[in-house]
């Protein structure tokens, strides 16, 4: 049994269609009605089963109530997967307290609520997994998303810290957390924005189905952390060997590379306090997919590591046999 936060549009929805064609009862949380009913309706046509909980993951109480609804209806939660999310593109300068206060309460808060509501109930059962779904922006921070950038690094420090407790617990409980790229969804045009032009994820793009592969494989194999696509990969390990490179780097090209053609309207809805999608379903993908990649050699190469390992030594020890042969 499946629960996701975040369910009604982006990574929730196609992680949801995902499990869905494996058969998976599903849990689905997020505060937009339409989102979620579309979210159901592709869970039911993708051979799945779909319970829909609209609410806030700011809300703790809210949270602990659907998953006590969830277990009393699906069964007990095998899997919990974290992905709800807020943000506002805006300079630091020109945030509000209150902004960096929902951000928080959602992208970071919602994360912790939600794993504290999955940990009473997988652990006195001894088993389940939790998934973060974290992003490259949990190492490196990038300028106009400060509030998102500082919530995912939360996040990150809270997965190290209960990974450290699990173990010296003994438990059989994992915690797995994926490092997301820049991925083809609606929230570009629906979150908070103060840029002069339209919001875009930072090229390359992929496609939130790829996100959703990596969800579901981390549910069935023992992960620390994965990476997703080597944009993900450069970021990471590129600010761990020159963190002042990258600062300077950012600061060029970091304004122009989250935004393309046309004037961003600074009076369209937006979802930091409540959902644009209540009244209409805006599914899993954005308005970039004629440039967003739906696959990630990096990832597949990440899966199949073991495999790859293994046909290595094969080959190697064949050239070695044919080496000594000649000998």
């Amino acid at each position: 049994m499946i629960v996701i936060t975040g369910a009604s549009a982006g990574v929730g929805r196609a992680a949801a269609k995902a499990f869905a064609r494996e058969g998976a009862r599903i849990g689905l949380i997020a505060r937009g009605r339409a989102g979620l009913e579309g979210a159901r309706r592709d869970v039911e046509a993708s051979g799945g089963q779909a319970l829909v909980l609209p609410l806030d993951v700011a809300d703790a109480a809210a949270v602990e109530r659907a998953a006590d609804e969830i277990e009393e209806k699906l069964g007990p939660i095998d899997v919990w997967v974290n992905n709800a999310m807020a943000s506002v593109f805006s300079p630091i300068k020109e945030m509000t307290p209150d902004e960096f206060k929902r951000v928080t309460d959602v992208t970071y808060l919602g994360y912790v609520y939600g794993t504290l509501a999955a940990l009473r109930r997988m652990l006195p059962r001894d088993r389940g997994v939790i998934i973060q779904v974290g992003s490259a922006l949990a190492y490196r921070g990038i300028p106009l998303q400060a509030a998102y950038c500082a919530a995912k690094h939360a996040v990150q420090g809270f997965v190290d810290s209960l990974r450290c407790e699990l173990i010296h617990d003994n438990s059989r409980m994992r915690v797995t957390m994926i490092e997301m790229p820049a991925l083809n969804t609606p929230q570009f045009g629906w979150v908070k924005s103060r840029l002069p032009r339209k919001a875009q994820p930072v090229p390359p793009i992929f496609q939130p189905e790829v996100a959703a592969e990596a969800i579901v494989y981390a549910s069935h194999h023992p992960r620390r952390e994965i990476y997703v696509g080597m944009s993900t990969v450069a970021a990471i390990v590129g600010n761990k060997l020159a963190p002042s490179l990258l600062d300077h780097y950012l600061a060029r090209t970091g304004y122009d590379s989250q935004q393309y053609d046309g004037a961003e309207d600074r009076d369209r809805p937006h979802n930091l306090l409540e959902p644009v999608d209540a009244n209409q379903d805006r599914g899993a993908h954005g308005d970039f997919d004629a440039r967003a990649h739906a696959v990630s050699p990096q990832l597949w190469t990440n899966m199949h590591r073991s495999w790859l390992l293994i046909g290595g030594l094969i080959l190697s020890g064949a050239i070695a046999a044919l080496l000594w042969r000649r000998d």
